[in-house]
């Protein structure tokens, strides 16, 4: 067997059904995380996908139990072919967020894999189901033409990732031995676009926290009332107000890097962001002023309201509100200190008046930002390795726009950490009509098929 024809066969994997059955099987558990009862099907899509195709590769396969939420529990599972090879860990998660029945075009269950216009639908389709599964069958690919991958392998499958990854820190912590390797190498989060092969290499922290206005008990008549008492509404949206300027712009400047380091503003000057038929239009003039879109999206921060809720929505009554209660998230970048976050926001608020404004964190939901250094040898072989295979350039960015629990991998275990994403930026993730394109399907089985390949023959040592 050569590189040429595993490569092919990877291709085939997909383009032949073979992809598509197993995503059958996989996108048939609903694996909801974020709901209570949802502890069966995490243990049946470890059980009952994971582990058999695991162990049929060699693998030994082990649960960890989660120390903070117990119905999320994460899968180990390794080939150890010779100490003095590379290890690679491979990361993926099987949960995933609600399904929204009901809400899916064409009647589409969320749970059904449903192939139509070269796209293959269902809730996990891209995140993060299909994108793992490409890259075992990739490591299945290379281990059934060599007889061997030349190198180890351990996987970590998670559960939780989808309600902030509960545990997953301590479980990296209590088995740093166990899971210690090389690099890490997984995919998640999308492609820069649709035909640009990209490689991230950590991902903005994301930090949710309730900004919270109570004047009082209930509500008042604000016919008897209006003009006597505080509105909780106005001073929380007063209070809102003075984070970001009218555009968005970040008052707060600790919740900025201050300046997009010059590495970090080389690589992004190399990306094209896509914007779909279907995608929504952006404003130029929104965010941090004189920052092309890729730089607002993977080298700065953002502010964002997510919720707000004041009176009775569903029904206004002529009364003036006592509370309001706003659900906010920053994104941010290395560079901005996550331990001054909410200290910070409580000194603006307090030098603004809004003493009144309470900050309420989140039980779970945050991740750090992280970023591995781009100039690194097993960076340097992924991006050679997938041009070698594609014939493209491949789009390296020193983080994504989104969130993960890279820091478990970068920080924790203390790992260079390269993501492959086999996603786009239209593929709906997390909304209704989730989707992964056929053809990105196929080029992703390609690339990770030709890298796993250029990893056995022993470029890299430990």
């Amino acid at each position: 067997m050569t590189r040429s024809t595993v490569v092919a066969d990877a291709g085939a994997y997909v383009t032949g059904g073979a992809f598509l059955n197993e995503m059958r099987e996989r996108l048939a558990i609903p694996s909801e995380s974020p709901r209570e009862d949802s502890a069966p099907d995490h243990l049946r899509y470890l059980n009952e996908q994971m582990r058999p195709m695991l162990e049929g590769m060699g693998f030994t396969c082990r649960i960890l139990p989660n120390p903070k939420l117990e119905r999320v529990p994460v899968m180990f599972a390794e080939r150890i072919e010779d100490s003095s090879q590379p290890t690679i860990l491979t990361y993926g998660h099987g949960d995933v967020l609600w399904g929204m029945a009901g809400d899916w075009k064409e009647d589409r269950s969320p749970w059904e894999a449903t192939l139509a216009d070269e796209r293959i639908y269902g809730r996990g389709a891209v995140d993060n189901k299909g994108q793992h599964t490409i890259n075992l069958a990739a490591l299945r690919l290379v281990l059934e033409a060599r007889g061997r991958l030349g190198f180890n392998v351990k996987v970590l499958i998670e559960m939780g990732e989808e309600s902030g990854s509960p545990g997953l820190a301590e479980i990296a912590q209590d088995h740093k031995d166990l899971l210690a390797a090389d690099v890490l190498i997984a995919s998640d989060g999308p492609r820069v676009s649709t035909h640009v092969p990209t490689v991230f290499l950590g991902a903005r922290g994301g930090h949710g926290f309730h900004l919270i206005c109570e004047l009082r008990d209930g509500a008042y008549h604000s016919g008897n009332w209006g003009g006597l008492l505080p509105n909780a509404g106005i001073r929380l949206a007063h209070a809102l107000a003075t984070i970001t300027d009218a555009k968005g712009r970040i008052n707060i400047r600790e919740w900025t890097p201050g300046a997009i380091p010059a590495n970090v503003h080389a690589a992004l000057k190399n990306i094209e962001m896509e914007v779909g038929p279907d995608d929504p239009e952006t404003d130029p003039s929104w965010g941090e002023p004189n920052l092309t879109g890729p730089e607002q999206v993977y080298g700065w921060c953002n502010f964002e309201v997510l919720a707000y809720h004041c009176g009775r929505p569903e029904a206004p009554v002529n009364a003036i509100p006592g509370s309001a209660k706003a659900t906010c998230q920053l994104r941010y970048v290395v560079g901005v200190d996550r331990e001054r976050i909410l200290p910070a926001l409580r000194e603006h608020l307090d030098a603004n008046g809004f003493q009144d404004i309470r900050i309420q964190p989140m039980d779970r939901g945050f991740f750090r930002a992280t970023r591995t250094d781009p100039d690194n040898a097993w960076t340097r072989l992924v991006v050679a390795s997938i041009k070698r295979t594609t014939g493209k350039e491949p789009a390296v960015q020193p983080n994504f726009g989104g969130s993960l629990p890279n820091e478990v991998f970068a920080e924790t275990l203390g790992m260079p950490t390269i993501w492959i994403p086999h996603s786009h930026p239209s593929c709906s993730q997390h909304a209704p009509d989730e989707h992964m394109m056929v053809s990105v399907a196929k080029e992703a089985a390609e690339m990770m098929a030709g890298l796993f390949w250029d990893i056995g023959e022993g470029k890299l040592r430990p």
